[in-house]
């Protein structure tokens, strides 16, 4: 049975959910290059960087991610990451994302894997 937060988690987009679900991955604090190889190498898709950072950016005007400057590095050449953090409204979006996925294939895993 559904849950009541369910109800009020805001919908994530195919693309959202897999950038959700690579911060996930990767933990908090994970900047827009891993999270990019991250979706690439899990699903085998090429994807532009712009993409990414519009779906982040996308997320953020969500209020499902958070994101902060690191501090320069010298393997950078004195340039500054910027880094991811999920919020609340992303893990209740994800949660939600999850749990009507496993509602919708419970009983058809079989077909699914012949697929």
């Amino acid at each position: 049975m559904r849950q009541i937060q369910d109800y009020w988690a805001p919908v994530v987009g195919e693309f959202e959910l897999l950038v959700l679900l690579a911060l996930v991955r990767l933990g908090n604090g994970a900047y827009g290059a891993a999270i990019l190889r991250e979706v690439q190498e899990r699903t085998g898709r090429e994807i532009a960087i712009g993409a990414l950072y519009m779906t982040l950016a996308r997320l953020e005007a969500k209020q499902m991610v958070c994101s902060y400057t690191g501090e320069p590095t010298k393997q950078r050449g004195g340039r500054r990451r910027k880094h991811y953090l999920m919020d609340t409204a992303g893990r209740q979006a994800l949660g939600r994302a999850y749990r009507t996925l496993k509602s919708m294939e419970e009983g058809i895993e079989r077909e699914l894997e012949a697929m």
